[in-house]
């Protein structure tokens, strides 16, 4: 029975995670790939009302939003409910769809997407939501309504699918030569190679790597770590309460109560592979509310006194 009264029909199916019918090929992302849509992802947490707000508006705006909520990622039953209420509050219908495998692997349940306006993952396990998604009609559908003009965003596992490769949340040696005693819950204490576990991720964002719940829970080992393994790759770690909002023209714009942190090594010197893991010239930018990151210059904008980074990847500096 649908709860709220302007909603779609809420279609619930099990969200239990079934063996592929077989995989859909899609295009890889890449940096050339026109979305004219756009991301917000954040960092999970308390979500502020100007992000949602934000959302409904990159969603077409009130009483023409169509929002699709995916919640896969958590076996809460009710995970969704809350956002889906907020938005529909602010004038969105949406409607809550909830698929295993089998049901995504689908072209109807594609169709299910047609018309909608804006797509939200939700926080959980983001190897949910890529066990459910990943390489389905479905996915096929989200990223074209992204490439023609949707707003995808999503929040903590939602927001880890953006990019690929993926942090699973997992690492394969905790405390690396140094355990950690078995009474400590410290988990990410090195930088170290092949220790943070990655997946195939939805690849929404090309050129990147997401994390979450980053300044909060002190995640920098493990994004700097995977940074220095990928330096062509930026690592953006984004805090709760906190969203990253990028656009067709790629600048990633940073909304909500914290700050995003960049880590660009594409102009790193990265010790050799059989070397201790380690680098010098790495970049870092701290980015508030109002700031701004070129992905593709690397020149960061802080806000209100309309400051920027002097350097970009267009005038390397050169060594000494």
């Amino acid at each position: 029975m649908a709860r709220f009264p302007r909603f779609a029909a809420l279609l619930t199916v099990s969200t239990a995670i079934a063996c592929a019918s077989g995989p859909t090929t899609r295009s890889p992302a890449s940096a050339d790939e026109v979305m004219r849509g756009h991301l917000l992802i954040v960092g999970g947490g308390p979500i502020p009302d100007s992000i949602v707000r934000r959302f409904v508006e990159l969603a077409g705006g009130a009483a023409r939003a169509r929002v699709i909520i995916f919640p896969m990622a958590s076996e809460d039953p009710e995970s969704g409910v809350e956002m889906a209420e907020r938005l529909h509050r602010l004038g969105a219908s949406v409607e809550r769809l909830s698929l295993g495998r089998e049901e995504a692997s689908s072209d109807r349940a594609a169709r299910r997407l047609e018309g909608a306006t804006g797509i939200w993952f939700g926080g959980g396990d983001q190897s949910r939501l890529t066990a459910a998604l990943l390489h389905t009609p479905v996915e096929t559908a989200i990223r074209r309504l992204y490439r023609e003009g949707a707003v995808v965003g999503g929040t903590s596992a939602g927001a880890a699918v953006m990019s690929t490769p993926m942090l699973t949340g997992e690492e394969r040696r905790p405390g690396g030569d140094r355990p950690s005693p078995k009474d400590s819950s410290d988990a990410y204490m090195t930088i170290a190679r092949e220790n943070v576990e990655t997946a195939e991720g939805f690849g929404l964002l090309p050129g990147a790597i997401v994390d979450q719940h980053f300044v909060r829970r002190r995640r920098h080992n493990r994004l700097l770590s995977l940074v220095l393994e990928n330096p062509s790759l930026v690592g953006v770690g984004i805090d709760e309460s906190t969203a990253l909002e990028v656009g067709p023209d790629g600048i990633w714009r940073v909304l909500g109560a914290n700050a995003a942190v960049v880590f660009d090594a594409r102009q790193a010197r990265i010790t050799p592979e059989r070397a201790p893991l380690g680098a010098a010239g790495v970049r870092l930018h701290v980015l508030p509310s109002g700031s701004t990151f070129d992905a593709k210059t690397g020149r960061a904008t802080l806000p209100g006194s309309g400051l920027s980074d002097p350097k970009s990847l267009s005038s390397p500096e050169k060594p000494g």
